[in-house]
């Protein structure tokens, strides 16, 4: 495959029925339209019921059949309509991803999901907080929406019913962060209260959830396993979507445990360049968190830091590393209201009508931020990382609009976000020694979530144990706070979610270590490093396997 760009190209049929495919999903799911910035589903919300799921699935077998009915490679004519370089890409691409989402809904992964970060409620709150409130058309669209916010968690449940009844039901555990996010947003002071609209659609909306919250505590949780492994059938399943890419799973694990070694080692030096040669790297952290050069308080301070950070490293990078499109030359810091810890972006919308924003989820009661530790964070979720990665394909124009705003690969995704945090210590961003064990602390933890999230759910042995002794959550945390300087209440956070969203959390350092090597091969083949990231944004969100074929010469 070649992913040489042409200027003159014309939209193709394969073109033609992506975006078809993209308008069909946008009114099957409203809340995906909204993400995308496709308008007219302002003020819908799909149910997420058995039959919800059943439709989407049925939409997506049509359109892979569309894509092997458009495929001309076993076609000897010389058609006006054959595929061109960029339709093999996204043949791949549609075949890659889709086939891979029906295998999930025929196990029936996709109506019993449920965990702390991507499953239905965290679907419903997120949209209504990405929904702008700056005129009355767009307030009666909130007030639409939240009026059906009870239909929906209605067919949540019945899906969720209906999973039970066949014994597919979500882990204890995650049962019980979703009511407790249920009940944060039934109860007063909610983030439903600060949508600009007042009145009977957020009263009903608060007691939906509050609704939901019970049953999830009466009806579903007694039924519910205190297991939290997935086994490796289900987790090889996950690890190839997430990935993007075939993981030897338990060559992947000890990978992991050299890495977290590897990394240590890094910041002990670090330690004892900064503190002495008894200093260790707890210690030095802590040293790091006292010292005020690095010290940020309170939310309004985080806000003005990370939007100054952003806009100097775009245009520090515009013009010498990266040509960065004009519409993504600005990016929006916000505080997220749903408090849960998490640290995350959001793409333009195709017409750049929303910006790109980086949203800090900042816990109730945390006032103190630390620089030191989380420059790396504003590498990796603005420039260079997914506001330049997301919106560098918004601005290709041959690319249809499913490649362009739609797809996404974690492996390809995540692991260029995290690629591109060792990216700015390369070109010189992180000689200060404190920016530098952040860096590591962000790539230390990267490497930890791989032990833990494979160890626990594949069942391995816990390391240097010499018993029979196996992952669990308590081990998972005291792995996680040996590895990382994440603060207790933001790992609380994370730990749940490599429970409950399994193999997700590796995609970041396993997709790291591929784009590393693509860059690797790509460069002994003569191609520049600027080139091979700009030829590689340049195809939008791909499988890692995609990517390889794409962007290398192959014999």
């Amino acid at each position: 495959m070649s992913s040489e760009p042409n200027q003159s190209r014309h939209p193709s049929l394969l073109d033609a029925a992506c975006d078809n495919f993209v308008h069909d999903l946008a009114e099957l799911s409203p809340t995906e339209a909204t993400a995308w910035g496709i308008p007219g589903f302002e003020g819908e919300l799909q149910d997420f019921s058995p039959e919800y799921y059943a439709a989407i699935a049925d939409r997506t077998r049509d359109m892979v059949a569309d894509v092997d009915a458009l495929d001309d490679t076993t076609d000897e004519s010389d058609d006006e309509d054959d595929f061109d370089d960029v339709d093999y890409v996204t043949a791949a691409v549609l075949r890659d991803r889709l086939c891979l989402e029906l295998d999930l809904h025929h196990h029936g992964e996709d109506m019993r999901n449920l965990n702390n970060i991507a499953s239905p409620v965290q679907t419903i709150r997120d949209t209504l907080l990405l929904m702008p409130q700056d005129t009355p058309e767009q307030l009666d669209a909130i007030r639409s929406r939240l009026s059906k916010v009870g239909g929906a968690l209605s067919g949540y449940k019945d899906s969720l019913q209906e999973s039970a009844a066949h014994g597919l039901i979500p882990p204890h555990r995650q049962i019980n962060e979703v009511f407790v996010q249920c009940e944060r947003l039934a109860d007063a002071g909610s983030m439903l209260e600060g949508l600009g609209v007042e009145g009977t659609e957020v009263e009903a909306a608060k007691s939906a959830f509050g609704q939901f919250a019970d049953w999830l505590s009466n009806e579903l949780q007694p039924q519910a396993s205190t297991e939290d492994a997935v086994g490796r059938d289900r987790y090889e399943r996950f690890s190839k979507l997430f990935v993007g890419d075939t993981v030897d799973l338990d060559e992947a694990y000890e990978w992991g445990l050299e890495r977290v070694q590897e990394i240590r080692a890094e910041q002990e030096k670090i330690a004892h360049e900064l503190y002495g040669s008894e200093c260790t790297v707890k210690a030095a952290m802590r040293n790091l968190n006292q010292e005020e050069r690095y010290v940020l308080e309170g939310t309004d301070a985080l806000v003005e830091w990370m939007q100054g950070t952003a806009e100097k490293v775009i245009k520090d990078l515009d013009g010498t590393e990266f040509d960065i499109p004009e519409q993504i030359r600005d990016i929006e810091c916000c505080i997220d209201p749903a408090g849960t810890g998490g640290i995350f972006y959001t793409p333009p919308a195709d017409d750049f009508s929303r910006p790109g924003r980086m949203w800090w989820s900042v816990p109730a009661g945390q006032e103190r931020f630390h620089t030191w530790q989380e420059l790396t964070t504003v590498h990796h979720e603005g420039v260079p990382g997914h506001h330049l990665q997301l919106g560098s394909a918004l601005v290709q124009d041959d690319l249809n609009l499913w490649r362009r705003a739609v797809t996404w690969n974690s492996g390809h995704g995540e692991g260029w976000a995290l690629y591109a945090e060792a990216l700015m210590a390369e070109l010189g961003y992180m000689e200060d020694p404190g920016f530098r064990m952040g860096l590591f602390d962000a790539q230390r933890f990267r490497a930890a979530r791989v032990v833990v999230d494979i160890g626990l759910h594949l069942g391995k042995k816990l390391p240097d144990c010499s018993n029979s002794g196996k992952w669990d959550k308590a081990h998972v945390k005291t792995f996680m706070r040996e590895n990382t300087a994440m603060d207790d209440a933001n790992l609380n956070f994370e730990v749940n979610r490599y429970l409950g969203w399994p193999g997700q959390a590796p995609s970041y350092a396993l997709g790291e270590r591929l784009w590393q090597q693509t860059r690797q091969e790509a460069v002994e083949q003569g191609m520049s490093v600027r080139d091979f990231h700009s030829e590689a944004l340049a195809l939008g969100s791909v499988p890692m396997s995609v990517l390889r074929e794409a962007v290398l010469e192959t014999d």
